[in-house]
């Protein structure tokens, strides 16, 4: 059903809309797993995020935006490991 209503949005027009929404979103999980020093603790991760990141603002760019979509939200479920993968090396530091 949610994809339903997706493909009825992207047809519609409203790409951009959700695109910048779901960006946005990546994007602020990005700055949080970088605070958290993901780029030492979850290298991988943190890079996989933000190249999917660049990519999808690449092809948003080219008005691509069911592309620039799927790409921000991987960026997302990875920035979110990241920050998973910081966080626990930081409790585990405390011990």
């Amino acid at each position: 059903m949610v994809s339903v209503a997706l493909a009825a949005m992207l047809s519609s027009g409203c790409g951009g809309t959700i695109y910048a929404f779901t960006a946005s979103s990546a994007e602020s999980r990005l700055e949080t797993a970088q605070a958290l020093g993901a780029e030492k603790y979850a290298p991988y991760e943190f890079y996989y995020a933000r190249e999917h990141l660049w990519k999808a603002k690449e092809e948003a760019a080219v008005a691509d935006y069911g592309d620039a979509i799927d790409l921000a939200d991987v960026a997302s479920e990875y920035a979110d490991k990241a920050i998973t993968l910081s966080k626990q090396a930081h409790e585990g530091a405390g011990r």
